[in-house]
């Protein structure tokens, strides 16, 4: 406690606010990377904190400088007027790196909710997801220059993305349905597709039901509180998005996200390219889900659920991408 009171202090001095408000340090479970705390300030504010794991520890290559990401993410949905922390302070340079942020309201979407409260958020969501989309980058790829710099294409970028897992999956042995060089030759067929996309927008490739906070203010209707846990964006195709977003499902049966996101100005459309380039992104992020169960250690249970379902996810993704690609 000592540790983690003093240590968040020095965080507080070094943004510049007074450590003599520090009322009280919280930790904060569900993350599967970070150390994040909440920082609870005697005026009622209220900080989080992360601090990223010692370079020592076994992780994927992608995951080098997340903070930077993270960051990043954020200052694009406040410029774009989304519901997102704000950065006070990111240092990825420092003894101990750390990014401190603003708390949102609210709590993550967990669980059902009746189809009245559903459709109108998931509606919402849409709206605040295109205009994520708006933001956009210097290039393709993640900022963090985890996988060197960013690319001046899609192609280029998220092919370089693929192979970095898949080198990931070979050197932790991980156990994938199909060998890591049949993944690779079955994911090739679909790369043309995806020299359509040509503008760098923000994706934040991580918006499962567990990073949107739902924000239950007394007597009022549920609202977005915040999209959070941002360290996994990328400069790419907006459509990669909508991965994460019906996570092992089908965004197309999301229609009131779908007609949230067309609203606000969102291209939701599902032609033969960009069903391609959804099977790519959903296998993309299965063969993360897959292979970092290596380094992260998980237990005997969260393994036998990957297993049983993620990698037949991964299968039907291959597969799709075998079928689609013969009639692109």
């Amino acid at each position: 406690m000592t540790d983690s009171w003093n240590w968040a202090r020095r965080v507080l001095k070094g943004a510049r606010l007074d450590p003599g408000l520090l009322a009280g340090v919280r930790p904060l479970s569900g993350g599967t990377y970070n150390t994040v705390e909440e920082l609870l300030l005697i005026d009622g504010s209220r900080y989080i904190l992360k601090v990223p794991p010692a370079s020592t520890v076994p992780g994927l290559r992608y995951e080098r400088g997340l903070l930077t990401s993270e960051a990043e993410f954020y200052r694009g949905a406040a410029g774009a007027g989304v519901q997102a922390p704000h950065v006070v302070v990111v240092d990825e340079k420092a003894a101990v790196p750390h990014l401190l942020m603003t708390a949102c309201p609210g709590e993550p979407w967990n669980g059902s909710l009746p189809e009245a409260e559903r459709a109108p958020l998931r509606r919402e969501l849409g709206r605040q997801v295109a205009r994520l989309h708006t933001v956009t980058g210097p290039g393709f790829g993640y900022p963090s220059d985890a996988l060197g710099p960013l690319a001046p294409d899609w192609r280029t970028a998220f092919t370089a993305m693929t192979e970095a897992v898949l080198d990931d999956a070979r050197d932790y042995e991980a156990r994938l349905p199909r060998s890591a060089d049949q993944v690779a030759r079955m994911l090739r067929p679909a790369y043309p597709a995806l020299d359509e996309v040509t503008v760098p927008a923000l994706v934040h490739f991580d918006l499962w039901d567990g990073n949107i906070l739902l924000d239950r203010t007394a007597d009022q209707e549920p609202r977005i509180g915040g999209l959070i846990d941002g360290e996994r964006m990328f400069w790419g195709d907006p459509l990669a998005d909508f991965v994460s977003l019906a996570l092992l499902g089908d965004i197309r049966k999301d229609e009131a996200f779908l007609a949230g996101y067309r609203e606000a100005g969102g291209r939701a459309e599902f032609d033969v390219p960009a069903r391609l380039r959804l099977a790519l992104y959903r296998a993309y992020l299965y063969l993360i889900m897959l292979t970092e169960t290596v380094p992260r250690a998980v237990d005997v249970d969260e393994e036998r659920w990957v297993q049983a379902v993620v990698a037949p996810e991964l299968v039907a993704a291959l597969d799709e991408i075998e079928e689609l690609a013969q009639t692109a």
